[in-house]
């Protein structure tokens, strides 16, 4: 097959965003030194509407919609997302092709004053964008006060710093993306706080009926990660996994064996139900939807009915 000769990435605005993109564009320059890589950059809905939780607003499918439609009229070849916020389930004629090598999945404490969880008094306030987030915080942390938190990196550090949170969370690959690894007080063990399914990956999106940029983008990807994020997304396919669930899904591969732990919980973290299962990375969907299969019989269910019943209209 030729080489491609130019290729368009479409992308979010965001300083996050345009890292990312910018990163495969230098994957790819290196790989095809003839080819130009350009980007399109867009604002998507998920950036405009800053004053609600992304739970009540329409939830991860906000991040990708604008680029989609670049993908679709020709625009753009390919799109690049932070895993975490790729629907589980895209639908024709979208594609998820290439998982890149994650980068540090934790999420991290950010904070001015304090070194720690374990330090926060009574009543300090924890910013955070994730229901995962919260309930896990609020199960191990009953006595701290968890408010929504908004915006991209840079706006919701400087919400921290003008003293309207005591402490954030944030996930750590975007900080240390971004030269910010410094911000870090602390990264958070995943037993404390179970990262989401593909946290700190990268996907590339593409239209299905494409095959080229399939082939061209095959070096990209990652074998151990791609995996790991097939277990996760298994995991939060079976449970209807969005914004609006708290769930959380974390594979890793050693010597070509799988592990994955996975959670759902009730956003107030009074119930808290885990599931883990074990086997050859091959495998790795069947993993996900057995350890999706346990979560239920063990009480997800519940949590999900409360869920789904509690978005329904009035």
């Amino acid at each position: 097959m030729s080489e491609p000769q130019r290729l368009v990435i479409a992308t979010r605005a965001s300083r996050l965003a345009l890292w990312q993109a910018e990163y495969v564009r230098s994957r790819l320059q290196a790989l095809y030194p003839a080819c130009t890589v350009e980007l399109l950059t867009l604002t998507t809905r998920g950036d405009q509407i800053l004053d609600r939780t992304l739970s009540k607003v329409g939830g991860k499918g906000l991040f990708v919609k604008e680029l989609e439609t670049a993908l679709l009229d020709g625009r753009a070849d390919l799109a690049v997302h932070s895993l975490k916020d790729v629907p589980v389930d895209l639908q024709p004629p979208f594609e998820l092709c290439t998982v890149l090598e994650r980068a540090d999945p934790r999420d991290a404490f950010v904070s001015n004053d304090y070194a720690g969880l374990a330090e926060l008094p009574d009543g300090a306030v924890v910013g955070t964008s994730s229901l995962r987030r919260e309930s896990q915080l609020r199960a191990r942390y009953p006595h701290l006060r968890v408010q929504p938190l908004r915006g991209n990196l840079d706006t919701r550090l400087g919400k921290l710093d003008r003293g309207e949170y005591a402490a954030i969370i944030l996930a750590a690959a975007g900080l240390q993306r971004l030269a910010l690894g410094g911000r870090i007080r602390a990264l958070i063990d995943p037993a404390d706080s179970l990262p989401a399914a593909g946290q700190g990956a990268l996907g590339i999106e593409i239209r299905d009926d494409r095959p080229d940029l399939r082939a061209w983008l095959a070096p990209l990807a990652h074998a151990d990660t791609a995996c790991c994020a097939t277990a996760e997304r298994a995991v939060s396919r079976a449970l209807g996994g969005s914004c609006q669930v708290p769930l959380a899904a974390y594979a890793q591969v050693r010597d070509g064996q799988l592990s994955l732990q996975a959670l759902v919980a009730s956003p107030d973290g009074v119930r808290i139900v885990r599931a883990e299962g074990q086997g050859d990375a091959a495998q790795a969907a069947d993993i996900g939807a057995d350890v999706a299969r346990r979560l239920l019989a063990d009480g997800a269910r519940d949590i999900l009915a409360v869920l789904l019943r509690d978005d329904s209209p009035s």
